[in-house]
């Protein structure tokens, strides 16, 4: 590769890079994105879009339940402008406390129905086809190559790779739970190496055990390409791709309890690693001289990823700041200091 310019570099192509360079794209930039292309977590998921199953199992506020919703609405037009087909089957919760779970679902402002208490908003998507499509949407193709360091110049920022450089006037960093790169500004890799590494493992199953995203308190099973999806585990400070025997057990007996089945077998446990901060909200936004990042939405990537292209892409041209900007922002207050 020679070394060449554009508008924009993308670092990283899992569902948060490749939103922001997709939201871009449409907005007739010059994006490029630059990724190695192997495993990432985008691609070991169920590809849920859950505000109301999230919200509720993570315990938050109806302003935290609000910005999810939200987040899930851009979605549809979203999905038809890059050309992904969203599954909009209601997901359902599985469990003797249904009747608990729909109370506090309606006192966070979302509509259920009843009997089976099944959340409308809450769809899903093929994760493996989705990043395709992401990739598929852009004018230029991903340039599969590892990014090695990152140089501020008089006019931008250079991007290094073992096959040469690209120089743009603004870089995202969509690097995962990834180290800093070399050449990044002191206090904007302290906030990347800030970002806590989360470990977790899904299970792939050829049989289709459901035609719909079933929720409980121990898991899920969703449905899956040739099949179906258990999941999912969170196992925060840990960077280990080695699926865990014991959580594979509870996973599949967690399953078969909600599908009303004897427990699945023949699972194949597929593995990832995804980043969180402290408050459990991405990194989305500039962080000055033409540098921006879109980091860390924990198990919520695919749910947030259109948010997050629209607000690092309105930073990046100067629009005026949307309602959820100032939760999302990399410098906000509410983190820890680097």
């Amino acid at each position: 590769m020679a070394d060449f310019s554009c508008d924009i570099v993308v670092v990283g192509a899992g569902v948060l890079g490749l939103s922001v360079a997709a939201e871009l794209t449409a907005r007739g930039r010059d994006v490029r994105v630059v990724d190695p292309c192997r495993a990432n977590a985008s691609a070991v998921a169920a590809g849920m879009i859950a505000p109301a199953f999230e919200s509720l199992l993570d315990g938050v506020d109806a302003e935290r339940a609000a910005l999810l919703r939200d987040a899930a609405a851009l979605w549809p037009a979203f999905a038809r402008r890059v050309g992904i087909t969203l599954d909009e089957t209601p997901a359902e919760w599985r469990g003797a406390d249904a009747g608990e779970v729909a109370e506090r679902l309606v006192a966070l402002g979302f509509a259920v129905e009843a009997g089976t208490v099944s959340a409308a908003c809450d769809t899903r998507l093929d994760a493996a086809k989705s990043l395709y499509a992401l990739k598929g949407s852009l004018t230029a193709p991903v340039i599969t190559e590892e990014a090695r360091s990152v140089e501020r110049t008089a006019d931008g920022w250079r991007v290094e790779t073992a096959e040469g450089a690209i120089r743009a006037a603004e870089v995202v960093i969509a690097t995962g739970a990834a180290s800093a790169l070399e050449g990044l500004p002191r206090e904007v890799a302290a906030i990347v190496d800030g970002i806590q590494p989360v470990a977790g493992q899904i299970g792939h199953v050829t049989a289709p055990l459901t035609d719909r995203v079933l929720r409980g308190r121990e898991g899920y099973v969703a449905p899956g390409a040739g099949g179906a999806l258990i999941g999912a585990t969170m196992v925060f400070g840990s960077r280990s791709l080695h699926p865990d025997s014991e959580a594979s057990e509870r996973l599949a007996t967690a399953a078969g309890r909600m599908l009303g089945i004897e427990t699945p077998v023949g699972i194949e446990w597929r593995t990832g690693v995804r980043g969180a901060t402290a408050d459990g909200l991405p990194l989305a936004g500039s962080v000055g001289d033409g540098l921006h990042l879109a980091l860390a939405p924990r198990r919520n990537g695919w749910l947030l990823g259109p948010l997050v292209g629209r607000i690092v892409a309105d930073g990046i041209e100067g629009r005026p700041r949307g309602p959820h900007a100032p939760a999302l922002d990399p410098l906000r207050p509410t983190l820890p200091a680097g």
